[in-house]
């Protein structure tokens, strides 16, 4: 058999995160299996476990697979000439919110509680989005609002934290939405 190219394996590997994300946004962490996985991504067993070696690394891709999407969307906006204000960077956040995503990331907050490996990428993934975040507003007030550099970063600091505390509060009232509640919008 061919070896993958590097390429080759990366996308491999997101197909079966986002066959994950899919199968646990559906059935929970807990209960879904590498099988449901297995044939949620049209792999094999032996495929899947080529590239991760047990759902909790299943769990941490599929985590990381989310947090990059947020990212690219938060460096896009941080980059551009007119960086959106905190008003309206929390409705473009809230706006993109996935739902079955959005089940997933509370559920593994649910999982950070008791289990310490979990709990730690949690743990990154929200300071990194924090981060994400504080720079995103840092920008606006230098580029939009002609604050200081310096004084721009201290004073985005606790607009991040209200910003990450309103989008995460999103995320829960859209994780406990039902699906028939969601086609409703």
């Amino acid at each position: 058999m061919p070896r993958l190219t590097d390429a080759r394996k990366e996308l491999r590997r997101a197909q079966i995160a986002e066959a994950a994300v899919r199968c646990f946004g559906r059935n929970g962490l807990e209960r879904t299996s590498i099988a449901d996985i297995t044939a949620e991504s049209g792999l094999s067993a032996g495929s899947i476990y080529a590239h991760y070696r047990n759902k909790a690394d299943l769990i941490q891709a599929a985590a990381r697979e989310v947090l990059a999407k947020r990212a690219e969307v938060l460096g896009a906006y941080a980059a551009s000439d007119t960086p959106p204000g905190p008003d309206e960077l929390l409705a473009r956040l809230i706006a993109a919110i996935d739902p079955v995503e959005a089940r997933v990331g509370v559920q593994t907050w649910g999982e950070a509680t008791t289990d310490p490996v979990i709990r730690d990428i949690v743990v990154d993934m929200t300071d990194r989005m924090r981060a994400m975040l504080h720079d995103c507003l840092t920008a606006w007030l230098v580029k939009v609002e002609h604050h200081e550099a310096a004084g721009a970063r201290e004073h985005a600091a606790p607009i991040a934290h209200r910003v990450m505390s309103l989008y995460q509060a999103e995320l829960l009232y859209t994780a406990l939405r039902s699906p028939t509640e969601e086609t409703a919008r």
